[in-house]
């Protein structure tokens, strides 16, 4: 059995790992970390796990923690894992973060977005990140995973195939994604408040949201070149989900002509038809957050514009599983060389 810690237990990230290890064959988790609830029952504090979790909540000690588990993941807020991380810690156990910490490789662009100076850099190098459908190889043989953001995930594996084949330019790429509440985390914030949320949208981050970077930067190993995208963000009223919708323009071919619809799915397909988790609707069909709800999937589809010249990528998942803790926990059955899919294969649920 793999022994599983968990820091930042009690978070909306912390509990949906929680939920999807206790249907893992082949995991048990051994330490339910948080700052905010020591020495109260985990049940207590989640009603959900009445009767299925009798553990209490521990602290937050990692450098305890790695000397009784296999791995470590830390849903935390930004800066928390790079401040206690150490050598002999990543000598004992594996550690996959949730935060932002490891996720971008340049130490200025981190502190430039997150405004916190980063504590261990000497890390970064070696941190894999976690997307596995873009990195499983080198996530095998990591001792550190920087787990995606939700954003980045549903942004990123929306236009990936089309930007790494050259078919569309990242320059003119813009992404346009909406949220549901449960991205915020579970700390008490005026703009989170129900009468706050209820019956609006909104923009928010506009220029300046900080997953910006962590997309740019793995589109920009895509297409072999740094890159600028237009990202804009919004909270919606619901508990889960992401939809993303991106516009990029089409490449045209030597004769002139542009890419056709047939050309873009075949590239889709031959990218996505072995991942279980990455699901490409039919022609005309869009994606919905409903239909991803409580799972690991990702939906895309895609429409050409051939009035404008532009294709419109859209994709949809739930930002608490694909989005955080369902990716943590594909990133650890390839760490452990488990079936990906073990305590993953979760159809989505509706209503």
């Amino acid at each position: 059995m793999i022994r599983a810690g968990i820091i930042g237990a009690t978070g909306y990230a912390g509990n949906e790992l929680v939920r999807l290890l206790m249907g893992h064959k082949e995991a048990e988790i051994k330490w339910y970390g948080s700052r905010s609830y020591v020495d109260q029952r985990y049940a207590d504090v989640y009603r959900n796990m009445f009767q299925v979790v009798e553990d209490v909540c521990r602290d937050d000690n990692v450098a305890e923690l790695a000397s009784q588990v296999d791995v470590i993941f830390t849903a935390t807020p930004q800066g928390f894992l790079a401040g206690v991380l150490t050598e002999e810690i990543l000598g004992k156990a594996k550690v996959i973060d949730l935060s932002a910490d490891f996720r971008i490789k340049d130490v200025s662009v981190y502190e430039k977005w997150y405004r916190i100076e980063h504590k261990s850099p000497q890390f970064l190098p070696e941190a894999v990140y976690g997307l596995c459908e873009v990195n499983r190889e080198k996530i095998r043989g990591a001792r550190l995973v920087a787990n995606p953001g939700c954003y980045t995930t549903c942004s990123i594996l929306t236009a990936y195939p089309l930007v790494k084949e050259g078919l569309i330019d990242p320059s003119t790429l813009i992404i346009d994604a909406k949220s549901g509440t449960s991205g915020a985390g579970r700390g008490a914030k005026l703009p989170n408040l129900y009468c706050e949320v209820n019956e609006n949208i909104k923009a928010y981050g506009v220029a300046t949201h900080r997953h910006t970077p962590e997309i740019e930067e793995q589109l920009g190993y895509a297409a072999g070149r740094e890159i600028t995208v237009s990202f804009t963000p919004h909270l919606v009223p619901m508990n889960r989900g992401i939809l993303v919708t991106e516009y990029a323009s089409l490449v045209r071919r030597p004769d002139g002509s542009l890419p056709g619809a047939d050309e873009l799915r075949a590239v889709y397909e031959s990218y996505y038809k072995e991942e279980t988790f990455v699901r490409v609707l039919d022609d005309g069909v869009c994606p919905e957050t409903k239909w991803v709800e409580g799972s690991n999937y990702v939906d895309i589809g895609f429409t050409v514009d051939g009035r404008t010249g532009r294709v419109v990528m859209m994709g949809a998942l739930d930002n608490l599983v694909k989005g955080a803790a369902g990716q943590a926990v594909q990133n650890m059955n390839l760490l452990f060389g488990c079936d990906e899919k073990e305590g993953l294969a979760l159809a989505p649920m509706f209503p």
